[in-house]
């Protein structure tokens, strides 16, 4: 930060303080926390800039800077958001759009736009420019232009590939028809290969903050990729379908029907075969393209209520700094556009009927009856710790079913309409407790 002042005989004036405008560059790890403390400056009512509780190998901090009308603070009736960039460390767009956005919606609600100062007071956003700062190292050190180099982190660990596999055990459960179709993590009992700290900072962080939808931001492409991201028969390339499909069809599109030439099918393709995605809408089930176990995307899904998809976007993954402003404009409709989706479907408290206190962790499950159908969603989401769950559904016609251990279900009808920057259909729960049996 820099200061105004004006020298005076013998006397000097500092005024108000100067805050640098965002500036179109490469920045290294020192610049891009200055980044996002230079935000909080210019917006330290709706901000506030933290680090997750494990740091990269090489032990720099994993940066966060989070937007909210009550910032720290989870609210009822309010969806947590994340977007999560770098994760490869030699994909860097995102690292670069991130820190623009968090520049942009400060600039945007300190100027009196409108949907953005309503997206942010109805939202807890979360914006991570860089998992992996080790990575972006190594790979600007070797000039950028390498396919592989800076890929992984300092102990050599793809973290696209880090996770616990819980696909397998939700695959597992399929087969059998039994077992929890959410929240897996519980019943991991091995690892492919140690968790590094990146990866655990992430987890904690995944399980501490009710997340409702989120996105990580890669390169190599230009795509919006949903789960499943892993193959059913462990085949290299198959379509592998998971409960919400049409949701994550919906989520993917929302992203890239708003980007300038993502869903463009005439547009030029990425890779060694140039396929254009293009032509099928700018989208793609993960393992239809290539299967990945391990991965963040299908963690988010499995292990809680976060509904998560990748996004590739573009061919170059270490693209020139003279790009990056171009590439804004191209992504910045399309990243807007996809913090609105957490509040499509329907969200409310699940409360004790006779006292009114919030009941956490209360199943809440879903099933499908637009048009006459009798579909069940075998995919459940759970209230948090204030009672407070959020659903994502695409318009239709559902019976929404909340239940836990001791109470009487309960079951309500909603039509879900998901009308563009409104919050989602309000349906709260009065559950009774079941007499006692003696």
């Amino acid at each position: 930060m820099r200061f105004a002042c004006w020298l005076l005989p013998s006397v000097v004036l500092v005024l108000a303080p100067l805050i640098e405008a965002f500036t179109w560059k490469h920045h290294d790890n020192n610049e891009l926390r200055e980044v996002l403390n230079t935000v909080h400056d210019k917006c330290p009512n709706i901000t506030r800039v933290y680090t997750l509780s494990e740091k990269s190998v090489r032990g720099l901090p994993l940066h966060v800077i989070e937007f909210s009308s009550k910032p720290g603070y989870h609210q009822p009736y309010y969806p947590e958001f994340k977007y999560i960039g770098n994760m490869h460390g030699n994909e860097v767009l995102g690292r670069e759009l991130l820190l623009k956005l968090a520049d942009y919606l400060c600039e945007q609600y300190n100027g009196g736009d409108t949907s953005i100062q309503k997206l942010v007071n109805m939202t807890r956003i979360h914006i991570m420019p860089s998992m992996n700062p080790d990575g972006w190292q190594i790979a600007t050190d070797a000039g950028g232009n390498d396919y592989l180099v800076g890929r992984v982190n300092n102990n050599s660990i793809d973290l696209n590939r880090n996770f616990p596999d819980l696909d397998r055990i939700m695959f597992s459960n399929e087969q059998d028809n039994v077992g929890h179709n959410n929240h897996l993590l519980a019943l991991v009992d091995r690892l492919n290969q140690p968790i590094q700290p990146e990866t655990k900072g992430v987890i904690r962080w995944i399980m501490q903050v009710p997340f409702v939808l989120s996105a990580n931001l890669h390169g190599g492409d230009l795509v919006a990729n949903y789960p499943y991201d892993e193959s059913r028969t462990g085949a290299m390339m198959e379509y592998s379908k998971s409960p919400d499909d049409y949701t994550f069809r919906h989520l993917a599109q929302s992203y890239s029907t708003f980007h300038t030439d993502m869903a463009r099918p005439n547009r030029a393709g990425c890779g060694f075969d140039g396929y254009n995605f293009g032509r099928q809408g700018g989208i793609t089930n993960g393992a239809a393209w290539y299967s990945v176990d391990g991965g963040m995307q299908d963690f988010n899904y499995l292990s809680s209520n976060d509904f998560e998809i990748t996004l590739e976007l573009g061919c170059d993954k270490y693209p020139p700094a003279s790009t990056l402003q171009p590439e804004w404009e191209k992504n910045k409709k399309a990243l807007i556009n996809f913090m609105w989706q957490s509040h499509i479907g329907v969200k409310g408290i699940v409360r004790d009927g006779l006292t009114g206190r919030p009941i956490a962790n209360a199943v809440i499950h879903v099933r499908n009856i637009t048009d006459g159908k009798k579909d069940d969603i075998m995919h459940d989401i759970t209230s948090v710790y204030q009672g407070d769950y959020y659903r994502l559904l695409t318009p239709g016609d559902y019976e929404i079913t909340a239940y836990q251990e001791g109470y009487s279900p309960e079951m309500k009808r909603v039509k879900v309409i998901n009308r563009p920057e409104e919050e989602a259909v309000r349906l709260d729960f009065k559950l009774f407790t079941l007499p006692q049996v003696n």
